[in-house]
């Protein structure tokens, strides 16, 4: 019996101890999964407590911005082969064409009103070279159009249309706007009106190189949003959140010719220079430095002994140029101007790109390892500080001719619309090319020209070789080249 007792106490203490053993085991797992289900729980709720993103409102300046905006047509007089101008070369063979001038080419764009009276600004590569230019208004009135100016430089140009009280557009100031902050394109793609599409702005003070100026007077220095821009964007606003114009859209960076998630634009404190010029004094009033810059990077760092790889290098300074007249030396670096920092030639050129001759720009220069401040006034490319006047157009001097529109008796007798005959040859491009008195100008480089008016438009901007077809009282054809 006691062995009985004895076995029967040791078995019940074994019991105990494993029941213990296992509510101890027990309370750690339940308190391991209890903790580690609270953490998880915790961080996926904290999103939650900070409440919705709150994006801007974008209907307000969209609705101010759609109304100042125009969508732009303008017609190209079709150019076609030199075989196609010297038909009477045809006639030898047989295989003259059919008289009558080919469709014209048509092109689309857009406009930004920048004035209640009709004044527009657009990109120079919307009108340039066109023969006719209308504009239709949101509310689908359609303009006649003429040119102002044209900028190749910045890409700019100025159309107006005689109309009142139009909605326009207020200029921002593009200095201000800042990487990362909304805009919205506003324009016509593909010939959709009124087009609204948003974005950020992604960068500033890009240089693409697509101006092209061979004498170093391109202005490039862009506006990068991923606004979504596509043919018939160009010359369209870009607004900020107020509606105020921080840009003219001109580009796209596109494989395909198609929008891709890069788009630029012309900074409005430009736009609003250019435009003023052209509507003042017909030309731009462009202010130069007189220095040539270079990017400051690590390799002319490294080069010429710089420690600190901030501003704009000075490589050369044009004698008696502005620069060189306020004290500028070859191997300054330009740190700022008018307080606005200047890290790249693109930012440079834009800040003195907003100014005239005769203005005066605060220049901040580091020499060495000293800082100074230089009152430059700017000067014009011939050195003074003078306004540039636009010189005026006359075609007969030009040409060396007495000029004068054809009688109707002529145009009758010649079965002619319209013509500009030559009544005198003096010395000049026409006699040289040989023509004769009584020569009467039908077209000019395949475009017609019905009046001395449309003549002197024809060759005002002209560069390069000219082409006059034309008819003399004879009834013989002719055509003439000279060079403008």
């Amino acid at each position: 019996m006691k062995k009985i007792a004895g076995s029967l106490l040791i078995a019940v203490a074994g019991g105990l101890i494993a029941v213990g053993a296992y509510s101890l085991v027990n309370k750690k797992e339940v308190r391991y999964v209890n903790s580690s289900a609270s953490t998880p729980a915790y961080l996926a709720s904290m999103p939650g407590t900070s409440g919705a993103m709150v994006l801007p409102d974008f209907t307000a300046a969209a609705a101010n911005t759609v109304h100042a905006v125009v969508h732009i047509k303008t017609e190209y007089q079709r150019k076609s082969s030199v075989y196609d101008y010297f038909f009477d070369f045809r006639d030898f063979f047989g295989n003259r064409m059919p008289q009558g001038e080919p469709a014209p080419i048509e092109a689309t764009g857009s406009g930004v009103i920048i004035s209640p009276d009709g004044y527009i600004v657009t990109n120079n590569h919307v009108v340039a070279e066109s023969d006719n230019v209308s504009v239709t208004l949101n509310d689908k009135r359609t303009f006649a159009a003429k040119i102002v100016g044209t900028d190749p430089s910045t890409d700019l140009a100025v159309i107006k249309i005689d109309a009142k009280d139009l909605p326009y557009l207020i200029y921002g100031n593009s200095d201000n706007l800042m990487i990362g902050e909304w805009v919205l394109a506003v324009g016509n793609p593909f010939n959709l009106t009124s087009t609204v599409t948003a974005g950020i702005v992604s960068a500033k003070a890009r240089n693409i190189n697509i101006l092209g100026s061979p004498d170093g007077s391109a202005i490039e220095s862009f506006i990068q949003t991923d606004a979504a821009v596509n043919r018939g964007n160009s010359g369209g606003a870009l607004v900020n959140t107020k509606g105020e114009l921080v840009g003219i859209n001109a580009a796209i960076a596109s494989g395909t010719g198609y929008y891709s998630g890069y788009s630029f634009a012309i900074p409005a404190n430009i736009v609003r220079k250019v435009a003023g010029d052209l509507i003042e004094f017909g030309t731009i009033q462009r202010g130069y430095l007189g220095v040539s810059i270079r990017e400051l990077d690590s390799e002319l760092a490294a080069q010429e002994g710089i420690d600190d790889i901030r501003g704009v290098y000075v490589a050369d300074v044009v004698e008696n140029g502005a620069a060189s007249d306020a004290g500028i030396r070859s191997g300054d670096i330009i740190l700022n101007i008018e307080g606005i920092a200047v890290n790249s030639t693109s930012e440079l050129l834009e800040l003195i790109g907003q100014h005239r001759p005769g203005d005066k720009v605060n220049i901040l220069v580091k020499r060495g390892s000293k800082e100074s401040n230089f009152d430059i006034v700017l000067k014009n490319r011939d050195g003074d500080v003078s306004l540039v006047k636009r010189e005026e157009f006359d075609v007969q001097t030009v040409l060396g001719a007495g000029l004068a529109n054809v009688n109707e008796k002529l145009k009758s007798d010649l079965n002619i619309d319209a013509g500009v005959q030559v009544t005198s040859l003096g010395d000049g491009k026409l006699k040289n090319a040989g023509v004769r008195q009584g020569f009467i100008i039908i077209r000019v480089d395949g475009k017609s020209v019905r009046t001395k008016d449309e003549l002197s438009s024809a060759l005002a901007n002209k560069r390069g070789g000219v082409l006059i077809e034309g008819i003399y009282p004879n009834r013989t054809r002719a055509y003439y080249g000279f060079g403008m």
